[in-house]
């Protein structure tokens, strides 16, 4: 072990020492994911504009092919971006309830895929990344309506990191920093450059691009290099990113924003009318969520909590997180929790 390995380890353990005398706050049991087919297995779950949540399903031996990549010579392993073959895929709709609603599709040909839901009840499904070629990119949004047939398909850009849908039907794209800076040819002499650039964009129900993030000297909270967070209200919409990580809301066009010094590398944000919550980080603050009040310019800190499972077991670090308004949606494979932070508001 390396001596900066050797001081890293020495940090976390006493981080960790510190994050485990935080209170204990158990997540609540929301609901069961349950598979229309009995066969299927749990491709990727998130929530819609109304708090149900929406989840993708396939075969077992099919479940391989959305999870394509491909291993450079001697060197490290991409994502694809289109399945290895299309697959025989279905999407449910969850409340606390079993499933309510089964929409089968037929060939599904995006790999690393984000499902999503419109207020019309058509799906949306999202490919992580996205490929660009003289002869055309890839298009790696597609919606489908209630029968499972195509109805649009575009190109969003590569390096898709959250997908979330408002109330009102606009889709908002938060990309992580390949999808920025520029990989799969964008970029590239001769391309365009990247779709993503500037960390976060909103697109209209029929998947064409209508707001970007404003990355010029204008903007006071700086430019986005990975967005790490994204809550999307309403059709509001909230973010928090590297490099700095402040806290962002996005309303009407205009953008507002908050210094952040409180957590770092943060996973998800939930909020309330006049308060923040961060939730997560690397290594020891996996599991820790940071209640903050809104300054006129900063957050400010009101207290922490260690998340812990109903039972009080330690959460695990590979949950998933999504933050819808003031809930924070934890997605433990067919598991869904929830921790409500009006329930917690301090004052």
């Amino acid at each position: 072990m390396s001596d900066w390995q050797a001081e890293r380890r020495k940090r976390d353990e006493k981080r960790r020492a510190e994050v485990m005398t935080l209170p204990v706050l158990p997540v609540r049991r929301h609901a069961t994911f349950t598979a229309s087919d009995p066969g299927d297995v749990l491709v990727r779950a998130s929530v819609g504009p109304d708090g149900q949540a929406v989840a993708l399903w396939t075969s077992p031996e099919e479940r391989s092919a959305l999870s394509a990549t491909t291993t450079q010579p001697g060197w490290a392993s991409f994502p694809d971006p289109q399945a290895s073959r299309p697959v025989t895929a279905r999407v449910t709709l969850h409340r606390a309830a079993p499933a309510v609603t089964s929409v089968e599709i037929a060939e599904l040909p995006l790999a690393h895929p984000t499902v999503q839901v419109l207020p019309d009840g058509h799906i949306l499904l999202v490919g992580a990344r996205c490929r660009w070629r003289p002869d055309g990119p890839d298009r790696n949004a597609i919606i489908y309506d209630a029968d499972g047939q195509v109805i649009i398909e575009a190109t969003i850009g590569d390096g898709v990191e959250h997908v979330l849908v408002s109330r009102s039907g606009h889709i908002w794209v938060g990309y992580f920093d390949e999808g920025v800076y520029g990989n799969y040819g964008w970029g590239d002499a001769g391309a365009p450059a990247p779709l993503g650039a500037t960390g976060l964009m909103r697109f209209t129900s029929n998947l064409e691009a209508d707001w970007r993030y404003p990355a010029d000297a204008q903007n006071a909270w700086g430019a986005i290099s990975d967005c790490y967070a994204l809550n999307v209200d309403g059709d509001t919409a909230w973010a928090c990113y590297y490099t700095d990580f402040p806290v962002i809301c996005v309303q009407d066009g205009t953008v507002t924003g908050w210094r952040n010094s409180l957590a770092r590398s943060v996973r998800a944000v939930v909020v309330t009318d006049t308060q923040v919550a961060l939730y997560g980080g690397y290594g020891p603050d996996h599991d820790v969520l940071v209640l903050a009040s809104r300054g006129q310019h900063q957050l400010d800190r009101l207290t922490e909590y260690r998340l812990v499972l109903p039972d009080r077991a330690p959460l695990p670090a590979t949950m998933q997180a999504v933050g819808r308004g003031a809930h924070l949606h934890l997605i433990d494979r067919i598991e869904w929790y929830q921790v409500n932070l009006d329930e917690l508001t301090t004052t």
